[in-house]
């Protein structure tokens, strides 16, 4: 991470770049006008991590800066949220007075909402034993007072937590509150007003659909809640336990009746689609009742497999969001021989990096 670069004078200017890498990247292919979708210049990412530095009686957060490649001091964090910022001199100065709860502590880990909670997790290189948790329930207590806080404590296979292990975020999507589970340790969007951002677009790129919906990699189903309006039925995938269990939680939070997760692979839901497997996870769903005309894909940064975009390819519709333009590229030179490119957005998740989030609807020929 370059440290220096991040100035929000010339934020405008870097997304305009971006813009015209991501255009020059995809000019081999017919694409539409690109919709942009800026992020705020500064304090726009809702989780962040720091190392510990020990120097005598001083302790600090800081960040390994490869350019400089050396490490940087971060008394403040100008992407992280405002709420971080606020909690960092405070967390950071109890801990320096605490002899026990500041030994052997390596790493901070904030977790923070749009809608004002915060969870921190302290990672030790030592066993966390009853007197850390003793002083680790009074630092929660103290800073409850000022914030909407819990505390985890993380050493070798162990995972102390202070009340809960999660927050619950509160986006506002099109006038409508949307409750997210968002549980330590797992992939949630980073950048909170950029996520709103996607949904709309998301929900405006599908508003006219028929029939049911198929998403695959749904996570903690941040988009399958949003866009199971626009839909008859919708059926999600995703792999990673904690994050079906935070999906689950998340239909009953916004009183989805119309979504079913199943936690399984991409590749192994492929496989079932098919019928080159069975499935004891599938046992009691019917597939075939599903009239899915609209895939929906947001994959790790390897993009679709090869069975997968065969898989994609015998739908109607397809609307594809990509953290990585180059793998998506790799996509596009097979989806583009069945589909056309309807709809193509920039999402600036990461701003002051090479990082570019882009969306696609891809609509058969």
């Amino acid at each position: 991470m370059n440290l220096a670069a991040m100035d929000p004078t010339t934020y405008d200017a870097q997304l305009e770049e971006k813009r015209i890498k991501l255009e020059q990247l995809f000019s081999q292919f017919d694409t539409p006008k690109m919709e942009i979708f800026a992020s705020e210049p500064a304090h726009y990412r809702m989780r962040a991590e720091f190392r510990i530095w020990h120097d005598g009686d001083d302790m600090y957060y800081y960040m390994f800066d490869k350019v400089l490649n050396k490490k940087v001091r971060c008394d403040q964090f100008l992407p992280a949220s405002k709420l971080i910022n606020e909690l960092m001199p405070v967390l950071i100065e109890k801990l320096k007075s605490n002899t026990l709860l500041r030994h052997k502590l390596f790493q901070i880990d904030f977790l923070s909402t749009l809608s004002g909670e915060i969870l921190v997790s302290l990672l030790y290189h030592k066993p966390l034993e009853h007197a850390w948790e003793h002083e680790a329930q009074a630092l929660k207590t103290t800073l409850s007072k000022q914030f909407s806080i819990n505390l985890i404590g993380r050493a070798r296979k162990q995972k102390i937590i202070m009340d809960k292990d999660f927050v619950l975020e509160s986006l506002l999507v099109n006038n409508q509150s949307l409750q997210y589970h968002q549980i330590e340790n797992s992939f949630t969007q980073p950048n909170g007003k950029v996520s709103i951002k996607m949904l709309e677009w998301a929900i405006d790129a599908t508003k006219n659909s028929t029939g049911d919906l198929l998403e695959l990699y749904c996570g903690n189903g941040n988009f399958s809640i949003a866009l199971a309006q626009n839909f008859n039925k919708v059926l999600a995938t995703e792999l990673a336990k904690p994050s079906v269990e935070s999906a689950q939680y998340n239909i009953k939070a916004n009183n989805i009746d119309n979504l079913q997760i199943i936690r399984m692979s991409a590749e192994d839901f492929t496989d079932a689609m098919a019928k080159k497997r069975s499935f004891r996870r599938l046992e009691g769903i019917d597939l075939d009742s599903y009239e899915c005309n609209t895939i929906f894909v947001d994959p790790p940064r390897a993009g679709l497999d090869t069975n997968t975009i065969k898989l994609v390819q015998q739908y109607e519709r397809i609307v594809y969001i990509s953290c990585n333009p180059n793998t998506l590229i790799d996509n596009l030179s097979e989806l583009a021989q069945t589909h056309n490119i309807t709809r193509f957005a920039l999402f600036d998740q990461f701003p002051y990096t090479d990082h570019m989030e882009s969306g696609l609807l891809l609509e058969k020929k």
